[in-house]
């Protein structure tokens, strides 16, 4: 599995980096996927308080605690369960960060996080203090680097000139092709790495396409695309892109082919899905021709720029 590096940091990621909530609760399952994983090359593995109350830190920091200096962790601070554990509020104040990164590392049973996230942000928040919180937990030594977790053109424009993040984690797909307007040029001039998510788009972007998509897509389709365009679109992909490979494989081939991307964050529920993952990440990557075909059959989706 190849490596890219982190933005400017020390960090160098797989192409493929394991989701980790969609390990689910089960302690014997998800480690069966994670070594799965790591017999692949997957050295990078994202998670976050929110998952499962913190389980799912708890899970993955006992999975990996034999490997843990090889493998690159990060986690995501900024929402926080109500009492009632039925919802949760959005705090990302410098008192707030500075606790839960404690939790998180007791959950994670390390002492360090690799990568510390904001796990969101509005061009509202108080964004000098919460920077001031992540940089004093790399002083402090509990985190080596940080950066948010965002699809808000504003927000990212306001980390970028202030802090010293790394990274940027966002949605972007082939069919949603709203970062490739302004967020990946201006990441990749500044020297900080994309990681995304939401690669196949719901499961629209693998072989299945609408077949097991959910009844709202079915209903309202996704995004800018209406059913009936993604009815006649979707095949046409399919039939020009991949008739000798997967339309995953093209998915995570059109993501990595942006030089601002460091790594593709896929989630997996069984090792069979970690292999296939792998499998796209190692295949041949896409020609000019082959991107430029592809934007010719896709919109390129907008922001709402007061976002």
């Amino acid at each position: 599995m190849k490596k890219r590096q982190l933005g400017s940091s020390d960090l160098f990621v797989s192409e493929i980096g394991l989701g980790c909530m969609s390990l689910g609760s089960g302690q014997i399952k998800a480690e069966a996927v994670i070594d799965a994983a790591l017999e692949e090359g997957i050295n990078y593995f994202d998670t976050a308080d929110l998952y499962d109350f913190g389980k799912n830190e708890e899970i993955v920091g006992l999975a990996l605690k034999n490997v843990r200096d090889q493998v690159i962790i990060a986690t995501k601070a900024g929402n926080r369960w109500t009492d009632a554990k039925d919802s949760w509020t959005w705090d990302p104040s410098k008192e707030y960060i500075k606790e839960a990164v404690k939790q998180s590392l007791k959950r994670l049973n390390t002492d360090y996080i690799d990568l510390y996230q904001l796990h969101g942000g509005t061009i509202e928040d108080n964004i000098e203090q919460t920077i001031e919180a992540f940089e004093e937990l790399k002083t402090e030594g509990f985190i080596r680097h940080y950066g948010i977790s965002s699809i808000r053109p504003n927000v990212i424009r306001e980390y970028i000139d202030k802090s010293n993040i790394v990274s940027v984690m966002m949605q972007y797909s082939i069919l949603d092709r709203r970062p490739e307007e302004e967020a990946l040029p201006l990441l990749q001039e500044n020297r900080i790495s994309v990681v995304t998510r939401g690669t196949v788009a719901k499961g629209l972007l693998s072989d299945r396409m609408l077949n097991k998509a959910t009844q709202s897509i079915k209903k309202n389709g996704y995004l800018d695309y209406n059913v009936d365009e993604l009815q006649e679109m979707l095949p046409a992909l399919k039939e020009k892109m991949a008739p000798h490979r997967s339309l995953t494989e093209v998915a995570i081939q059109y993501n990595l082919a942006q030089p601002s991307v460091a790594s593709v964050v896929a989630g997996a529920s069984s090792p069979e899905q970690i292999k296939e993952n792998a499998r796209a990440a190692n295949s041949q990557p896409l020609s000019e021709e082959e991107l430029e075909l592809i934007r010719s059959l896709t919109k390129a989706n907008k922001y709402d720029q007061h976002r």
